[in-house]
């Protein structure tokens, strides 16, 4: 599955409500389906805000799909590119009190693996969560 969206808030929503529901039908349990809802809305703003900053030239794409061990959830955007390195710890001292800066912690404590990839122009980061058997 594939969604091409527009660089809005209202496409974060339209992200998350479409992981979720895949999420069911390809058998994650509740609480497993609202952390990776979590980690793709995460990822869908950081490529609204910082990718593409509101550009309404620009898209993110999001895609979704399983093999046997593994749901895949790749969110792209078309902005100047993002350097995982240089995000700083959210839990370091002087940020601890910061509105902002978790995403990247958050989709990473949800996520069993979070990988990124410079796409020139913009970032893809691929959100991978195992499937255990039931």
């Amino acid at each position: 599955m594939s969604m091409t969206l527009s660089s809005s808030l209202a496409s974060v929503d339209q992200a998350e409500r479409a992981i979720e529901e895949y999420a069911e039908r390809v058998g994650f349990d509740e609480d497993t389906r609202g952390n990776i809802a979590m980690a793709v809305r995460e990822a869908v703003v950081n490529a609204v805000l910082h990718g593409n900053a509101y550009d309404t030239n620009k898209q993110v794409t999001v895609s979704f799909e399983t093999t046997t061990d593994d749901l895949l959830v790749r969110v792209a955007d078309q902005g100047a590119g993002l350097d995982p390195e240089s995000i700083p710890d959210p839990l370091a001292p002087e940020n601890i009190l910061r509105g902002s800066g978790r995403g990247i912690f958050l989709i990473k404590a949800f996520m069993d693996e979070v990988n990124f990839r410079k796409t020139h122009p913009g970032t893809e980061v691929t959100l991978i969560k195992h499937r255990t058997p039931a």
